[in-house]
């Protein structure tokens, strides 16, 4: 089976929902395609393709064809030396083999290299590292730390504010003149007077001069084919490609005002010019679209934020000497200095000094963390107070800040299933409402030229009242309803410590009915301690803890490292063991020297036969069960010499958790694969009354599946490895932030800090946005189904139309934000 490869495109010229369609649309013409998602909110294309069968140019290749482009970053290099065809040759050849790469080129004589790339694929840091790893010494002209596509937005307000300064400039004078045409408010030399008379239409509107049409006329005409350029592109690349958007209704609107008072101002027919209303509409229009665009500046914020957290440089020992290097210069395995108030580069282990670190950054946790050699740092984490050497483990991509970036932007990328009622919608709605339009205008001319059912011209009449129709109605509040609300809650959640896989996760998290709950790492601390040991008759308490370790120093199992410490501390002598093995929900066993040890349960020990399980060992057993610890059953030469019993104690957040979710309506249990008595001992401490105890990994995933079939909505949480598939069965697998990587892997909710006091926050931050998702669709589709026939039956003016368009998509975009201040 071939790998397919995912890429996300940053989509530029997209204005509304028949805009993504447009792009979704052509792109899956191609063969090889897997997936395409385009977001409206976030301007970017999420794509995933099979790169035997296509091509990432031909992918781009597409969306140009479809009328709409790719953000281009552009990079300058240094690059020496560089002194013949040779060394072209090996740069060109480091080059071309790097994905998102649009466009380079090189020059020997300057000893340049120009380079466009897609700053969502790859960055001037990797293009450098790869011309360096050929063999040269690179250096960047410029900031390489620059973020090239938030660049390109910005350039994009840019020029949206210098075309709305430009709107304005010839839109107000026009519009002032036009009123005080229309009210009579102009010298008499601006009027047409016969006989002592103001001339009128049949209207009643006063007859002007021909002159001040002309200037009329000439105020418009910058505002019409400048200012609005871009709607005349748009609509015609949306046309050329069989599909209708927001810019086809601008464009049929303006034009039909400002063409039709074209043959007035030349003199051909009478009637009444609408200069003003072509230009007001494209100005507030183009006013609206400013504000969106910066209002939807702010919805990423939040993963803004997380970028900007990685620092430019690292203090590095290397050969005994502090060096300042670069970001990118740091190695996995380097020796890195850290001082108070520091920002830690890269992810590591200490190995020297102790600190408080503040992570809240990473976990939305605000108390500093206390750390000491062995403990683990995250890069772009706060040191407070002392200072300490660490190793890094890992660097750039791998690192825990930029894989949380990566998981956001997937899910920022991706569509909640909600959505596509807006889509379904969209890819109807420009062609229905061109529809209506053309309908109105027929409708009115026919009303006033055959039935006399209203006063006016009916051409003029018919004229103004399409063009309110078809700048009233907005796809683009429809298509931004979304997007920006789950931009915004996946941002909200990654300040808080709570990670969204897609947004389809964050719409049906708030549904959850039932919360299953794994013991071992979840409810308790995940760090066991040895509370006591019993040997049998024969056998000394430092034999068996020397047994014990012996064989669970090869487990990663925390009761493993319970023991092994134990046994450290105790001075236990601590022997190689051979052959090895694991059965998950049982325990170990391995041979020291010539002895079979085992480790285990009493099942374990039943299935091998293993002699002395008697009514003393039962009795031991059952008194470690009732203290809330796991006994656990130590085996040598197929005879039982003793039990270790081990306690995990509970977090101080689970309790309160716990009460969060019953308070809630929750259904909350526990399962675990730990004995019933121990089982119930600490969900009774932790308030959790329901408890599956002795279930093995594979019975829990079969749990989930039952409670499911019941008509459960289940939310299954946990941290380790073998809660993998219990996480992968559930409606919402949600791992702990501090357990393994495969557990996290499988779910779909990953809590950085490991505290349930997130989940609860996590169901709750996914009722609060589909609440404002509700709330931007009912506005949407309520401003549509309402305005839309008032403009039909000529209660809308063209120009209050243009505005209620303008800002129904910015009431849509300032709605969602309001979720960044939510309580959790």
């Amino acid at each position: 089976m071939t790998d397919t490869k995912q890429v996300i495109l940053p989509i530029t010229g997209m204005t509304c929902a028949n805009c993504v369609a447009t792009v979704e649309r052509n792109v899956k013409k191609l063969d090889g395609l897997t997936a395409v998602n385009v977001n409206l909110s976030s301007e970017r294309a999420s794509i995933e393709f099979d790169p035997t069968v296509i091509s990432l140019e031909q992918i781009i290749g597409r969306v140009n064809k479809a009328g709409y482009g790719v953000a281009n970053g552009e990079a300058k290099f240094s690059v020496r030396p560089l002194a013949e065809a040779n060394d072209v040759r090996r740069v060109e050849k480091a080059i071309s083999s790097l994905d998102g790469i649009t466009k380079f080129s090189v020059s020997v004589g300057s000893e340049r290299l120009d380079a466009s790339y897609i700053p969502t694929i790859i960055s001037p840091r990797e293009i450098r590292m790869a011309v360096e790893t050929a063999g040269f010494n690179v250096k960047v002209l410029g900031d390489e730390f620059s973020d090239a596509e938030a660049l390109e937005r910005e350039k994009d307000i840019a020029e949206q504010r210098k075309l709305l300064i430009i709107g304005l400039a010839f839109t107000i004078p026009l519009f002032l003149l036009s009123m005080a045409r229309d009210f009579k408010l102009l010298p008499d030399f601006f009027y047409i007077i016969e006989q002592g008379h103001l001339m009128t239409m049949s209207d009643g509107m006063p007859m002007v001069q021909t002159w001040f049409n002309w200037i009329l006329f000439g105020l418009a005409l910058p505002v019409q084919f400048y200012v609005g350029k871009q709607y005349y592109l748009g609509a015609y690349k949306a046309l050329v490609n069989l599909s209708a958007n927001m810019d086809v209704l601008i464009v049929m609107g303006t034009s039909a005002a400002f063409l039709y008072s074209i043959p007035i101002t030349l003199g051909w027919i009478h009637g009444h010019v609408y200069f003003e209303t072509a230009a007001v509409i494209i100005t507030l229009i183009r006013l609206g679209k400013y504000l969106e665009a910066k209002a939807k500046g702010r919805t990423s914020d939040a993963i803004k934020k997380l970028m900007g957290l990685r620092p430019k440089t690292a203090i590095v020992i290397r050969d005994g000497v502090e060096l300042d290097l670069p970001i990118d210069d740091v190695r996995v395995g380097d020796l890195v200095v850290v001082k108070p108030g520091g920002r830690i580069p890269t992810d590591g282990k200490i190995v020297e000094g102790t600190s408080t670190v503040d992570e809240s950054m990473l976990t939305g946790e605000s108390f500093p963390v206390s750390k000491q050699p062995g403990d683990e740092v995250s890069g772009g984490t706060i040191n407070k107070q002392g200072s300490f050497n660490y190793l890094t483990t890992k660097i750039g991509k791998d690192t825990v800040l930029a894989q949380i970036i990566k998981l956001v932007e997937a899910a920022q990328g991706s569509k909640a299933p909600i959505q596509k009622i807006a889509d379904q919608i969209s890819a109807i709605f420009v062609p229905i409402v061109i529809a209506l339009a053309l309908l109105t205008a027929a409708g009115w001319y026919i009303a006033i030229k055959y039935f006399q059912l209203a006063e006016g011209d009916p051409v003029t009449v018919a004229i103004i009242n399409m063009v309110a129709v078809l700048v009233i109605a907005c796809p683009c509040a429809m298509g931004l309803a979304t997007p920006t609300a789950v931009m915004v809650g996946t941002g909200k959640g990654a300040e808080s410590g709570i990670l969204f896989k897609t947004s389809e996760i964050l719409e049906n998290a708030g549904k959850v009915t039932t919360v299953l709950l794994d013991k071992t790492g979840t409810v308790t601390k995940g760090q066991p301690a040895v509370v006591g040991i019993e040997p049998l008759q024969g056998t000394s308490a430092e034999t068996l803890l020397s047994f014990a370790a012996s064989v669970e120093k090869k487990s990663e199992h925390p009761l493993a490292d319970a023991i092994v410490s134990k046994a450290t501390e105790e001075g236990a002598i601590i022997r190689e063991s051979t052959q090895f093995s694991s059965k998950s929900g049982f325990g170990v066993q391995a041979l020291v020297g010539d002895d079979l040890v085992m480790v285990g349960n009493k099942k374990m020990m039943v299935d091998a036969k293993i002699q002395g399980l008697s009514a003393e060992l039962d009795q031991i057993i059952e008194k470690f069960q009732t203290q809330a610890s796991t006994p656990v059953i130590v085996s040598s030469a197929n005879k039982a010499i003793g039990v270790i019993a081990i306690a995990d104690p509970i977090k101080e957040t689970s309790i309160e958790a716990i009460k969060s979710f019953r308070q809630a309506g929750y259904r909350v249990a526990m399962v675990t694969g730990d004995n019933p008595l121990t089982a119930n001992a600490i969900a009774k401490t932790a308030g959790i009354e329901e408890v599956f105890a002795d279930v093995l990994p594979e019975g829990k995933s079969g749990l989930v599946s039952n409670l499911q079939l019941t008509g459960q909505v289940v939310a299954m949480i946990g941290d380790g490895i073998n809660d993998a598939p219990a996480l992968a069965q559930a409606d919402i697998g949600i791992a702990i932030g501090t357990g393994t990587d495969i557990a996290m892997a499988a779910a779909e909710i990953t809590l950085v800090n490991g505290d349930l006091q997130n989940a609860v926050k996590a169901f709750k931050l996914s009722q609060k946005t589909m609440t404002t998702i509700k709330q931007n669709l009912f506005w949407a589709f309520i401003y549509n189904i309402l305005l839309i026939p008032s403009a039909m039956f000529g209660k809308m003016d063209p120009m209050l139309a243009a505005g209620a368009m303008a800002f129904s998509s910015v009431f849509v975009v300032t709605n969602s934000l309001r979720l960044r201040k939510v309580k959790l």
